[in-house]
């Protein structure tokens, strides 16, 4: 089964649940860190990383001993990443989104393509967890890419972890695809329900299972308990605003591991999903 854990915003509280769950499950689970601009499930599992791969895309070579300077290839480019200017055909690498359209309408079959780094995929183990994160360069513009290779190395045999990017853009998107339930984790803040309204309305549209995880419960207003009680969304746990939650988050120490009362309960939380998704599971 793949869980994937997102939420519509920052600092929500998505790495929290995603390492304390993997670290409850214990055996047979892979946690991938989605969150290729920020990975930082890494700090809390200090996984042994064994492994480390390229990502690449691919980006138009042009051979301008055949170019007649045509220009089909900026007319099929969507992103502007080609431009044609008297006879001089300029490739700008960091809008290309590597879809090949330019090299297969190219009518002189001027155009070759070439792998551009984007960032890395690591993997290795904390424990008995299979650990899988990406690092996208710093600058790069698109995300996606990199996730589809992190996702490459999910095993179906085990039960699956995925911390998802914040928001609801494309990142958050190719990370959620293909997930057999999706854990969205808020908090009680104007703020908070706000993208967490947008965050709903994601998962539905793709068709995903989802509940709901208020963190820093007892802070706030009771908007968000109405928001879900309207729209019939589960209720799956509720972490409280607790200093002592706080001030081990903030040294790297996973919740579970500082405060072990919270494992039944995160196993608890598998169970239910299990329940919720019935024959996915």
């Amino acid at each position: 089964m793949i869980i994937s854990v997102a939420s519509g915003k920052g600092g929500t509280g998505k790495t929290l649940v995603a390492t304390s769950l993997a670290l409850s499950l214990g055996k047979n689970v892979q946690i991938l860190d989605c969150d290729v601009e920020e990975p930082n499930a890494h700090i809390f599992l200090k996984p042994v990383i064994d492994t480390s791969e390229a990502a690449t895309i691919p980006v138009p070579q042009v051979d301008k001993s055949k170019c007649t300077f045509c220009g089909k290839c900026k007319e099929v480019c969507a992103f502007h990443a080609i431009a044609v200017i008297a006879e001089h055909v300029l490739v700008f690498p960091e809008l290309c989104h590597g879809c090949g359209a330019c090299s297969y309408l190219c009518p002189e079959n001027a155009i070759t393509e070439s792998d551009r780094q984007i960032g890395v995929v690591e993997r290795g183990r904390a424990g008995d967890i299979d650990f899988v994160h990406g690092n996208l360069n710093i600058g790069e513009a698109m995300a996606p890419p990199l996730i589809r290779a992190v996702k490459k190395h999910i095993d179906r045999n085990s039960t699956v972890i995925i911390d998802v990017p914040p928001g609801t853009s494309c990142p958050v998107v190719e990370s959620i695809e293909s997930s057999d339930f999706c854990v969205l984790v808020t908090e009680p803040t104007p703020f908070g329900l706000n993208d967490l309204t947008l965050a709903v309305e994601v998962v539905r549209k793709l068709g995903i299972p989802f509940g709901i995880i208020i963190n820093r419960d007892g802070f706030g207003d009771n908007e968000t308990e109405e928001f879900c009680k309207t729209n019939c969304i589960p209720i799956l746990m509720r972490i409280p605003l607790d200093a002592e939650i706080a001030r081990n988050y903030s040294r790297g120490i996973p919740l579970v591991q500082a405060m072990p009362r919270w494992k039944p309960k995160f196993k608890k939380l598998y169970d239910d999903i299990k329940e919720q998704t019935g024959a996915r599971a």
